[in-house]
């Protein structure tokens, strides 16, 4: 058995025993209610005449008031730099079938048994939500230790690189010292031996020089020795 109640301006498929959020009615939970019958369903009777429907009395347990989730409410208009954002939580009413007629629910619900099944859900999703810092915390350390890992390995390898690059630089140095030496005694070698050829062309000249002015003197000699026999 089925009925189709009218609330707050909306229509409901119900039967006993259903949990239903319909609009806002003015009732403190645990209190019961009627509800308007536009539509009543027992196997195979129908009575969809809302004046006969409405005789037959549909009950509901108020169980709690709350509200529902937030919509957005976002309005636009183009070209002109309007743009609106707002959020909205519909004020709700649980309530549970009770009766339709002489159908009745097998168990009906209470307000602290709801109270403490959101309780529960609350403490569930506290637990998840410390699991997860937990987990996002274990991943930060491991994120962490791996970048210290790297940044270690780095600074070795920076410091080998420079070590590297230190003796690389000090073989390079020495090297280069050493074709300066090599340079620098090369020539000094082609100094030397250019100015001993300069020596030995000079000593060559001047012998050559003084062998010529004696020479000269010998002939001058014979020929004033000829003059004087003649």
């Amino acid at each position: 058995m089925y009925a189709v109640v009218k609330t707050g301006g909306k229509q409901y498929k119900v039967a006993p025993g259903d949990i239903i959020d319909i609009e806002k009615v003015d009732a403190e939970p645990g209190k019961k209610i009627d509800l308007e019958a536009i539509c009543i369903v027992d196997g195979d009777k129908l009575e969809s005449d809302a004046s006969k429907a409405a005789s037959t009395k549909v009950q509901a347990l108020v169980l709690e008031q709350f509200k529902g989730e937030k919509k957005l409410i976002f309005k636009f208009k183009r070209r002109k730099n309007y743009k609106r954002t707002r959020g909205h939580r519909q004020n709700l009413t649980r309530v549970q079938i009770a009766s339709i007629g002489s159908a009745k629910a097998d168990s009906l619900a209470t307000p602290k048994s709801l109270a403490e099944e959101k309780a529960s859900k609350k403490a569930d999703k506290a637990e998840a939500a410390a699991a997860d810092k937990a987990e996002t915390k274990a991943t930060s350390a491991k994120s962490e230790a791996k970048s210290e890992t790297k940044t270690a390995a780095k600074k070795t390898t920076t410091k080998s690189a420079k070590t590297e690059t230190k003796s690389t630089a000090k073989k390079t140095t020495a090297k280069k010292t050493t074709k300066a030496a090599d340079k620098d005694d090369a020539e000094k070698k082609t100094t030397k031996s250019a100015a001993k050829k300069t020596t030995t062309k000079s000593t060559s000249k001047s012998t050559t020089k003084k062998a010529s002015t004696a020479k000269a003197k010998a002939e001058d000699k014979a020929a004033d020795a000829d003059e004087a026999s003649e």
